[in-house]
């Protein structure tokens, strides 16, 4: 599992952070350019007097590896699904978020027995990912959609601050 220069391959990180994921709701498999670590957000479904709404989520952490250069980039995919049935009919809803993802769901189910609290932290996907590789001496690069994102990021400033320089150039002159 280890190249002539003692080097950890591909197969030897996902082999650690599969063993990493054992026992946790977390579940991987391989893709073509790597793998992907992927859980079951619990997210909290609710019931008005007449309507019932279920949102169902799904938190994806896509590694791509170069093993050659030892590399890896790590991007989130969301999918959302949404379900609401009434008086009014029926509407579903689905959205997929693909790039750099941070977010917390909490939620406390208050029961018979006691109450229960759930939270997910895409957090702990990313630590898990980056601290197995790191070891492995494998350095995370961003991905594409994330430079994309700084990029138009940084024109998007640049374009408002050229806009506030003329609108003060003609404001004074």
């Amino acid at each position: 599992m280890r190249e002539a220069n003692g080097a950890a391959t591909a197969d030897e990180l996902y082999a650690r952070i599969e063993d990493a994921a054992a026992d946790t709701p977390y579940r991987m498999h391989r893709t073509e350019e790597g793998f992907e670590l992927t859980v079951d957000v619990d997210v909290p479904q609710w019931r008005d007097l007449l309507t019932r709404h279920r949102i169902t989520q799904v938190h994806t952490y896509r590694v791509a590896l170069r093993p050659g250069e030892k590399v890896f980039t790590l991007t989130d995919v969301v999918r959302t699904v949404e379900y609401e049935a009434g008086l009014g009919g029926v509407r579903l809803g689905r959205t997929v978020s693909v790039g750099r993802s941070v977010s917390v769901t909490t939620n406390r189910t208050l029961g018979g027995s006691g109450s229960e609290q759930y939270t997910f932290s895409s957090a702990e996907g990313h630590r898990l990912i980056r601290g197995v590789a790191g070891k492995l001496g494998w350095r995370e690069v961003q991905p594409v959609s994330v430079k994309i994102a700084l990029g138009a990021a940084v024109l998007g400033g640049l374009g408002a601050a050229a806009a506030l320089i003329a609108v003060a150039a003609v404001k004074w002159f």
